[in-house]
């Protein structure tokens, strides 16, 4: 349960600057938005505790088909952290431009505010939709899978800090780093800014696939989903795109159209007006 403890481990220091962030910038805050933030993290950490127990089995079982026996030493770990990182990008790429995924990620994307909480903004359904499966290549090539799950908890741990608009530019750590300027862009729904950004850690993968995209100062950053959910219920949070995936697949004629709904570029599931 590294992944688990790890977040745990580190929920005083995230509590920390929530804390300093909601009484220096109150602005960016919505109390209901925030405690709808916080419950939805709780089911997620159980959410995944659950399936790492169910999975671990599976997950070790594959491993004995490994490529190579991978030894812990600062550099493999260093490659490992490198590795998750580029698999992390093209699941987070995958998860936008695929509908199935986005019935997942979406709820990440649907509160309007933009602050340290929305970090904690997950969903349960992440092991459903199949988060795990862009993590069984580093279980093939040989690292041990509870290595691989320990750098995917310090992935997202660092995530944690760009979900802000209280820091601004961050100089020469911009041109390769994720920052909370990137990912304010990656959050937000402006036409410039839609589907860009999926960086982890590094921002180079963005820079190297062409999705990288500048904040600009002149374009402020509208935050949410196309549509607007407009609600802080964390049913409706987690499950609103589940509903309208299944039911657009169900009135789809044919096998083809049915998988374009499931697998194809997500529809909202909200009447735009």
């Amino acid at each position: 349960m590294s992944i688990e403890i790890i977040l745990l481990a580190l929920s005083p220091i995230f509590l920390l600057f929530v804390g300093v962030e909601f009484i220096k910038f109150r602005r960016y805050y919505d109390i209901k938005d925030s405690l709808a933030n916080a419950l939805l993290a709780l089911l997620h950490q159980g959410a995944d505790a659950i399936a790492l127990l169910l999975l671990m089995p599976f997950f070790y079982w594959l491993y004995q088909f490994r490529l190579f026996d991978i030894e812990l030493t600062v550099f493999t770990v260093l490659g490992a952290f490198l590795l998750q990182d580029f698999l992390y990008y093209w699941f987070h790429r995958a998860s936008h431009h695929i509908h199935w995924l986005w019935a997942a990620h979406v709820v990440h994307h649907s509160s309007t505010k933009m602050n340290f909480t929305t970090a904690f903004r997950q969903s349960i359904m992440y092991p459903v939709a199949g988060m795990w499966v862009f993590w069984l290549p580093m279980i093939l090539i040989g690292f041990d899978p509870l290595t691989v799950f320990s750098v995917v908890a310090l992935n997202l741990a660092y995530q944690f800090f760009v979900h802000t608009q209280i820091v601004g530019k961050l100089g020469w750590f911009e041109s390769v780093f994720n920052t909370p300027s990137h990912h304010r862009v990656h959050h937000a729904i402006n036409k410039s800014y839609l589907d860009k950004n999926f960086a982890g850690v590094l921002i180079i993968w963005d820079k190297l696939f062409g999705t990288f995209v500048e904040e600009d100062k002149n374009q402020p950053c509208k935050y949410g989903i196309v549509g607007q959910l407009n609600s802080n219920n964390p049913l409706l949070i987690t499950f609103h795109q589940w509903a309208h995936l299944f039911k657009s697949a169900y009135k789809a004629k044919g096998l083809k159209a049915k998988c374009k709904v499931l697998f194809g570029y997500p529809t909202s599931s909200i009447k735009i007006k």
